[in-house]
């Protein structure tokens, strides 16, 4: 009987199909959607093609697809991060105006600052207590904290560190190296690892993954320490980037990183994720500010443009699933 299905399949080419659907993922629309923002660029500007022009573009965005990957790890718990922005920002301040002065004290802060945010995963687990009342009151702390340690502007990033966030080779430029190696290495660990499924296991079904054995805590603290990481590389990168040191320099990240995860096939239900999806969706939310600017869009349109762009995505979404359950029903 088996045998005869799976050849009926073949034949009126359900199963094609079925593979086609599994193997297309959330993450396919924002490829495409990148690929394609790409592209037009390159049409536009031909020199956006060459490895500085692609350096250049994609370069800066960086720091947003760490970001992107730091709230994708919080979104897989079922929460979400109001205060990963003033984080990053605060990384930022200490790597301008601490890691300079004293390096042992500078690395010190940025380690209590990861354990800072594996005890909010603790706090949110134990207490039962809304992320988003959590992150956006941590929020205010990491702000406080960066504006005392730097009230205005200022500071100097180690030049060793500018070099590495700005590191490329003759053939391949350096930003492709970095999107490829963390996308594949963040990607096989959640996909491909026990405990990454484990991770999505809880923010889908916590309850199922405790009566298996595995600790919901533990989970958040990994969740909630893998984010905090991620923060630290984003503000890491930002710092080598910019050369200098800002409080507010990462505000902005907070919508962003969401709207990254959302675009790229993320949903706020928890355990649905895509690490390609995500870093796709920090692309895409990216380079449209850089092509609104190629195309003479003023700067006051382009947050309403990358808002219009996100109810798109979902739009579509919503459109595949419905086309997805119809079909099964038939």
């Amino acid at each position: 009987m088996t045998s005869l299905a799976t050849n009926a399949e073949l034949i009126d080419g359900s199963g094609g199909r079925s593979r086609l659907s599994a193997l297309i993922g959330p993450w396919f629309l924002p490829v495409v959607a990148a690929i394609a923002i790409f592209a037009v660029m390159v049409a536009l500007r031909p020199t956006v093609g060459t490895p500085l022009g692609i350096s250049l573009v994609l370069g800066p965005l960086i720091p947003l697809v760490f970001a992107a990957l730091a709230q994708m790890f919080i979104i897989a718990g079922g929460d979400i991060d109001l205060g990963i922005g003033s984080y990053i920002g605060l990384v930022n301040v200490v790597i301008a105006v601490v890691l300079p002065s004293d390096f042992a004290l500078g690395l010190l802060f940025l380690v209590a600052l990861l354990i800072a945010y594996a005890a909010m995963g603790v706090l949110i687990a134990v207490r039962r207590l809304p992320s988003i009342v959590v992150t956006l009151g941590m929020s205010f702390v990491w702000l406080g904290l960066a504006l005392v340690i730097l009230p205005t502007p200022g500071g100097a990033v180690p030049p060793e560190i500018a070099a590495f966030t700005r590191f490329s080779t003759p053939l391949i430029p350096g930003v492709l190296i970095i999107l490829v190696v963390v996308t594949l290495v963040v990607a096989l660990f959640v996909n491909r690892t026990r405990y990454g499924a484990v991770l999505r296991g809880m923010g889908s079904n916590a309850e199922g993954m405790r009566r298996a054995g595995w600790s919901v805590i533990g989970a958040k603290v990994t969740l909630y320490t893998l984010a905090g990481f991620f923060g630290i590389l984003a503000g890491l990168f930002l710092s080598g980037q910019t050369g200098g040191g800002d409080a507010r320099i990462g505000v902005s990240y907070v919508l962003l990183s969401i709207a990254a995860v959302i675009i790229g096939g993320g949903t706020f239900r928890g355990g649905e994720i895509s690490v390609v999806g995500a870093v796709a969706g920090a692309l895409v939310v990216g380079m449209l500010g850089a092509l609104l600017q190629f195309l003479g869009v003023s700067s006051d349109f382009q947050v309403g443009v990358q808002g219009l762009l996100l109810v798109l995505v979902l739009v579509l979404r919503s459109v595949a699933g419905w086309i997805r359950a119809a079909r099964r029903t038939r």
